[in-house]
This record gives C-alpha cells, structure tokens and sequence, in this order.
C-alpha cells in the first residue's frame, strides 16, 4: 500500500524505499514455500534490477571505487565463472563419445539459431546500436550452468546437457567473437583478436583453474606432486612478469601474449591454492555456487543502474525482444533436434541448450569493453526472465514424461 500511495502522491521517499523492501521480503519469503523456492534466485536478480531502477547513483560508484571499473568486473566475472567451475568435472568429458550426435546438434544449433534470432530481433525493434549488439552478443555466448539445472529439474538428458555446456564454453572463445565481428560489426567495433582474449581470461582461465581442482581431488601423490611444481613455476614467471617482463615489452602483441600466458599461470596457481583451502574446509564447494549468484546479481545491479536512462526508455521492447529470443531457442532447439533424429528426452536438453543463455559472461564481455550500460543491458534484462521461463519449462516437462 505505501509503494501504491507513493506512487500515485510522486512522493519517492515514501515508494522507493519500500519497492525495494516489498522485492526483497518477495525473495526472502519463497525460499520458505517449497513449492516456489526454485525461483528464489530469480527473484534476488528481479531485486538487483529493482535496485539499480530506483538508486541508481547508489550502485555506480561507492566513495572512490567505480562499480563499473574494468578490472573490478573481470575479477568478479572470473570469479562467477570459477564457482560454476567447481561443479563442472573432468569426468564431464568423458561421454562425449556416446552423445556426439546430440553434442553437434546442441552446438550447431546454439550457435546459429540465437545470434540469427537476435539479428532478427534487431532489424525488428530497431534499437539503437550499442544495444543492438548487446542483443547479438548474448546470443552469441555458450550456454550456462543454469541450462543444466533445468535439465536436472525437467528429468531429461543431464549427460547430454553438461557435456553440451562444457564443449559450448570451449569453443565460445572462437566463435562468440567471430558471430559478433560478423553479425554485429557494423553496430559496434569488434576487435576478434582482442575480445578472443578477453573471453579466454573470462572463461576459460577460471573453469580451467577450477577443473584443476577437480584433478586434484582424484590424482595420485606422484601426480599431485607433477601439478605443486608446476605451481611453483607459475608462480616464479607471474612475479617475472609483473617484475620484470611488462616493463620492457613494447610489442603490443608480445605483450598480450605474455599477459596471457600470466592467466593461464595464475589458473594453475589459483587451482592449486584452493584445493588446499578444499582440503581443510571441504565445504568450500558447496558455498561456491552461492557466491557465483551474488557476482551475477552484482553484475545485474551494477548494469541496470547504468544503463537506467536507456531502460527507462527502451525497457520494455527489450522484455518483449528476450521473450521472443528465449522462445525462439526452445522452439527451434526442441524441434530441429526431433529433426536430427534425437528422442524426446534429448531434444528437450537442447532446447534448454539453445534457450539459455550465459548472461554473466555477456556481462563480462561488455564490461571489458567499458560499455556496461549499454552493450551489457540485454543480458541484464535477458536473465531474468531465462531464469523465470526455464522453471516454468522445467515443472512442466517434468510432469509430462516422454
């Protein structure tokens, strides 16, 4: 009743404050209905957009720390991307042999039906550039580990899901930046070389270091040892590098790769270090996950509260353009995969495969590219309602059996 009254009296320091209270006594409250907790998360991420809307000089700067600050996002980003790691296993790979049918159609049509789609939705909507290739962007990542929750949750094909999302995350570096140099290169500049790299540093460089981890838990001392003195010698070229090696480099290419190769060591060392944490405190992996969501509601605030003017403008065809998108990739992710041949249960995982995408690592990229409030503003607005259409899509499938 306060929000309403404030509302309609204009009066913003009755209605702000209590709109936000309302969202987070909403998210608190169904983790306690069982019948509705799967849709906790989704309610924090309604929150973080809530919050972003309604305070936002709030959540761009905090003193002298920018929220939005490029280094900021890509530790944050990688961090996300470690904790959905950590529930990610060597073992994963290992079935590719018995689902490699499924696995190609997954990839081909994740990787071509969503950026299409999100042309498409483009030349219909006409947003304006920066926005546009935002759109493009998101469809354009791998898919995240949201896709297997739901597969988990419809009871179709997990094996098929997870080996799908792991071998989608391996490629994304590739082809994430050449569907946006080809799609989205008359939008925005697009760098291949450079967003390539950043997608390794975002992606690859936190899940390898977490399937480290995952080594780790099942090697042998003799193995273990090999990994320690590998360790080590990261450890010596990170300070080489940062020492030494940065000062003197003035090749520009020479100087990306050998910051490469310096992620690549700190992985190693970051996977060695936590293993030892895990190995004192092995619940370490169950709080990970949770720490995964409290960087994309982050992410999720921290865009929404800069790209607020452009929300308040285009906010509502960007709802209707996800919703279009998110529809699209189960439609065609379900049928063309019925096409191919694959059984009912498979085509169910695809379609989660295609429909879902990672809006974190969408979030990422723009943050890189310091266009948060703009290129970022698809995913922030694109997440939510992933997350609130795939449960639904979820309990559904699930109470009909194929």
């Amino acid at each position: 009743m306060l929000v309403v009254a404030g509302v309609a009296t204009q009066h913003e320091s009755l209605y702000k404050p209590f709109a936000l209270i309302t969202a987070m006594s909403l998210a608190i409250g169904l983790g306690s209905v069982p019948s509705l907790k799967g849709y906790q998360y989704t309610a924090w991420i309604i929150t973080a957009v809530v919050a972003g809307m309604i305070f936002p000089e709030a959540f761009k700067s905090w003193g002298s720390v920018n929220l939005r600050d490029k280094t900021l996002i890509l530790v944050i980003i990688q961090l996300v991307m470690f904790g959905m790691g950590t529930h990610m296993s060597l073992k994963d790979f290992s079935g590719i042999a018995t689902t490699g049918k499924g696995v190609l159609v997954g990839l081909f049509c994740h990787f071509s039906v969503m950026p299409l789609m999100g042309l498409l939705l483009t030349k219909v909507f006409h947003f304006e550039p920066e926005i546009a290739a935002g759109i493009i962007l998101i469809g354009s990542c791998s898919s995240g580990l949201a896709s297997n929750v739901m597969v988990y949750l419809a009871k179709a094909n997990l094996v098929l899901s997870v080996i799908v999302t792991a071998m989608a995350t391996l490629v994304a570096p590739l082809l994430t930046p050449l569907l946006m140099k080809t799609l989205a290169g008359t939008l925005i500049e697009v760098k291949f070389v450079d967003m390539m790299m950043e997608i390794v540093k975002i992606v690859l460089v936190p899940i390898g270091a977490a399937l480290l981890h995952d080594y780790l838990k099942r090697a042998t001392k003799e193995q273990a040892k090999k990994i320690f003195i590998a360790g080590a010698i990261s450890a010596m070229w990170i300070v080489l590098l940062v020492a030494v090696l940065q000062k003197n480099i003035t090749d520009v290419h020479v100087l990306q790769s050998a910051n490469l190769s310096g992620f690549f060591a700190g992985a190693v060392v970051v996977g060695i270090l936590y293993h030892l944490l895990y190995s004192r405190f092995p619940q370490l992996d169950k709080l990970m996950p949770l720490i995964s969501m409290f960087g994309i509601i982050y992410f999720t605030t921290v865009t929404t509260a800069a790209g607020r003017e452009n929300l308040m403008r285009v906010g509502l065809l960007l709802f209707i353009a996800s919703v279009i998108h998110n529809a699209a990739g189960y439609f065609f992710g379900y049928w063309l995969s019925r096409l191919f041949g694959l059984d009912v249960n498979s085509s169910r995982t695809i379609a989660f495969e295609v429909g879902l995408q990672n809006g974190g690592m969408a979030s990422g990229i723009a943050g890189s590219m310091g266009k948060l409030g703009t290129v970022g503003l698809a995913a922030a607005v694109f997440s939510p309602w992933m997350n609130i259409s795939g449960s639904i899509l979820a309990n559904y499938w699930r109470k009909r059996k194929s």
